[in-house]
């Protein structure tokens, strides 16, 4: 399961993030945060640690370092 969801962050990274400027705020990136979360804690709560990185992502947040607990 975890591979199927990791396979439209792999896509967005290797064909939609070159068209688009470097404007994450945080470190790692969201994508490879989200990589990370699934590889980590598996398909549900490395989802949802996702869904949360991403719902942060807006220019009223500071951004920083942000690791995968």
């Amino acid at each position: 399961m975890k591979k199927a969801l990791q396979a439209p962050v792999r896509f967005y990274r290797r064909f939609i993030s070159p068209l688009k400027p470097p404007t994450c705020r945080f470190y790692p990136t969201c994508s490879e945060y989200a990589l990370e979360a699934l590889e980590k804690h598996g398909a549900a709560r490395g989802s949802w640690l996702t869904v949360k990185r991403i719902c942060k992502c807006h220019p009223f947040h500071p951004g920083g370092v942000d690791h995968v607990p």
